[in-house]
């Protein structure tokens, strides 16, 4: 299995942040219990972060939110592990070896818009993958079906993601579930 977080950075997690999703606090115990068994069990964790420029185009959409280098930028510690690598968002990245965690960052929506994504992806090519973060209804909505559509086997933790628009995250699971994905939950994800 690999566990897919999706931009569970402070921005996003915390009521302070630029572009907070509401209740996503609520996510964090669920989150650090599934960090720490994911470590102590040796589960690669693919992580996308967002990483904007000041002036990034994405700001006429949405407030500033995670600018590279700012502390709202930052994942919460909750969902880092010590053996991390970091990947920018540029084609040609040598990709690590031996990070138990390697943090993709991303310009846009997308993680699968960072051309090094896929390449992690195929080091680990018949792996289930648990989908965890925020929005459920935007960066985990794209990496859910960028995921399906690769054919890969995707589960995802319904507890572990929050939607911006709760009417939509729930059609989304709907949509999700019968493409295939199996919806579970933290508790029952490594049983």
């Amino acid at each position: 299995m690999i566990l897919i977080d999706e931009d569970t950075q402070k921005d996003f997690m915390l009521p302070a942040g630029a572009l907070y999703v509401a209740g996503a606090e609520r996510l964090i115990p669920v989150l650090a219990r599934l960090f720490e068994a994911a470590r102590a069990r040796g589960v690669p964790v693919l992580s996308s972060v967002d990483a904007h420029a000041e002036n990034d185009a994405e700001f006429a959409q949405w407030p500033a939110h995670c600018v590279a280098g700012t502390t709202g930028q930052q994942k919460i510690p909750e969902t880092l592990l010590a053996e991390r690598a970091v990947i920018p968002n540029r084609a040609g990245v040598e990709i690590p070896e031996g990070a138990l965690q390697v943090i993709v960052e991303k310009q846009t929506l997308d993680v699968f818009s960072n051309p090094n994504f896929q390449r992690l992806l195929e080091l680990y090519p018949d792996d289930e993958c648990a989908v965890v973060g925020v929005a459920t209804d935007y960066c985990v909505r794209c990496a859910v079906e960028g995921l399906l559509n690769a054919g890969r086997k995707v589960r995802v933790v319904t507890d572990a993601i929050r939607a911006i628009d709760h009417e939509t995250g729930e059609k989304l699971l709907a949509q999700w579930e019968a493409r295939g994905a199996a919806l579970t939950t933290s508790n029952e994800l490594w049983t």
